[in-house]
């Protein structure tokens, strides 16, 4: 039998780790008086480098996960979860409201058209055909430029966002780039945590992309069409699925 969503149910977010809490802050501001469920499965990540078929197993494992909770909608905060998973997951779960996470790719074509416009990503986004679909749609209206940075999930995940290491690994891939991008698209949740950096490197006239604001706005627009938008106290339950980046997580949606 299958259990009517209430309006009191949780919304779930997930992420492969902490990066998700980069989409997490624009819901709490837009959505204040809703239940949160946020799980990050730090003990497995990062996704962005596992091949398409595991990535797609821990999306469903955690999935499964969530709906034991009583959930009325799943925000898939993770560009990489979602490339792999997001279709598989809407078939297996129609009933669910299932919001996914993409690069703002159309957001930077809207304000820039015909300039060059970078996404950065994890290699498992940019390589899924998710992301092709999406270039394809917009490849006429700009220059586009793929961008994969392995290695800042981890930095992030260890709570070294902002740090000489994070500088050290982003400068040879942003630096050629110094002046010559109109906008970089923040192609995993993750990234935004380094956002400082990343501006930085690529100089004052790049304009930094992000897309949690639209996330959120999206995952109101569903919850008010399906009746589901709840009045009264917000709250919010964390949960890791390794306890030890509960504390960074809390102190990360602080920060935003």
């Amino acid at each position: 039998m299958i259990r009517l969503a209430s309006k009191n149910d949780y919304i779930a977010v997930f992420d492969s780790g902490v990066g998700g809490i980069s989409v997490l802050r624009h819901l709490v501001r837009e959505l204040p008086q809703e239940r949160f469920w946020y799980y990050g499965d730090s003990a497995n990540a990062p996704y962005g480098t596992r091949p398409t078929e595991q990535i797609r197993a821990l999306t469903f494992a955690a999935a499964a996960h969530l709906m034991e909770q009583g959930i009325k909608a799943l925000v898939l905060a993770c560009n990489t979860a979602t490339a792999a998973a997001a279709k598989a997951l809407r078939a297996a779960y129609p009933e669910l409201i299932i919001i996914g996470t993409e690069p703002a790719l159309k957001v930077a074509t809207d304000r820039f058209p015909g300039g060059t416009i970078a996404v950065l990503a994890t290699p498992a986004t940019l390589r899924e055909g998710k992301f092709s679909r999406l270039v394809d749609r917009c490849a006429e209206e700009c220059t586009l430029v793929r961008l994969p940075a392995p290695g800042l999930v981890e930095l992030v995940e260890s709570g070294r966002a902002e740090s000489p290491e994070t500088e050290a690994l982003l400068a040879p891939l942003l630096a050629p780039w110094h002046g010559k991008l109109d906008a970089v698209v923040l192609g995993c949740t993750h990234y935004p945590f380094a956002a400082s950096t990343i501006a930085r490197l690529l100089g004052p006239g790049c304009a930094i992309i992000d897309g949690g604001p639209g996330i959120a706005a999206q995952t109101r627009r569903r919850l008010e069409q399906a009746g589901l938008l709840r009045t009264g106290e917000g709250a919010l339950h964390w949960e890791n699925s390794d306890p030890r980046l509960l504390e960074l997580s809390k102190t990360l949606l602080k920060e935003g």
